[in-house]
This record gives C-alpha cells, sequence and structure tokens, in this order.
C-alpha cells in the first residue's frame, strides 16, 4: 500500500485480494458484507466470519468516465462498475476491454492494479 493512512480492515481486504484470497464476511443468516464490519448490515448479528470470496463475478452496472477527479485524471476515459461476487457487490475500474464493449452480465475476475493517476492501489475487473 502507498500513501501515510491506512483504512483499517479496508486495506486488509485489498491485500488479500492481491495476494489471491480474497474474502467476505458472513453472518449466521447467510448474508454477506465486506470489511470492515462488526455487525451485519442487513440483521444486526455481530458474530461474522470470513469466507472465501467467489473467483468470478459479473457485472451488475457500469458507467464510463470522460472526466475524472484530480486522483484519476490520468485513467481517463475508464470503466467503473459494481459487479457481484455471489452474496457481495464490489465497486472497481474494468480493464481489458474496450469501453464500448462493457455491458451487464458479463463475467469478470478481480484483481488489484495501480492508477495511472497516484500509482495507489484500485480494484480491478478484467473479463474472465
Amino acid at each position: 500500500m502507498t500513501g501515510d493512512a491506512r483504512d483499517a480492515g479496508f486495506d486488509e481486504f485489498v491485500e488479500a485480494i492481491d495476494d489471491g484470497e480474497g474474502y467476505y464476511l458472513a453472518c449466521p443468516d447467510g448474508h454477506g458484507s465486506l470489511p470492515p464490519r462488526r455487525v451485519c448490515p442487513e440483521c444486526g448479528a455481530r458474530d461474522l466470519t470470513e469466507r472465501p470470496l467467489p473467483d468470478g463475478g459479473t457485472i451488475d452496472t457500469y458507467t464510463v468516465v470522460h472526466v475524472g477527479t484530480p486522483a484519476f485524471e490520468a485513467d481517463t476515459p475508464y470503466v467503473t462498475a459494481v459487479a457481484s461476487f455471489g452474496p457481495v457487490r464490489l465497486t472497481g475500474i474494468v480493464r481489458g476491454i474496450d469501453a464500448d464493449e462493457v455491458s451487464v452480465g458479463i463475467p469478470v475476475g478481480v484483481t488489484v492494479e495501480e492508477r495511472a493517476t497516484t500509482g495507489d492501489p484500485v480494484l480491478v475487473f478484467r473479463p474472465q
């Protein structure tokens, strides 16, 4: 991780994905959520366990960004997407496919790569 500040829980989640050991949190009722969490957002259960993140997901929605914030300026244009991986949804950048070929339902995997502008880690979806 680069930068001075760490986002406790989330940074470890991103590092786990980067190491090929992505996970999510599940409550006894089977609701999934992403770290950091201490309580299930669906039912309030406090007994959360780590479960392996599925190897693949599908794009639920996306948008093509042509004018980015300063943190993404050198990355534009890029596609931001929300993808379902089992019981959880992740937000990331789509790479490895032309923006006009991205569509809802495309199967993707998730990796961690660098932002062109800052070199900071970012979740990246690549077609499977």
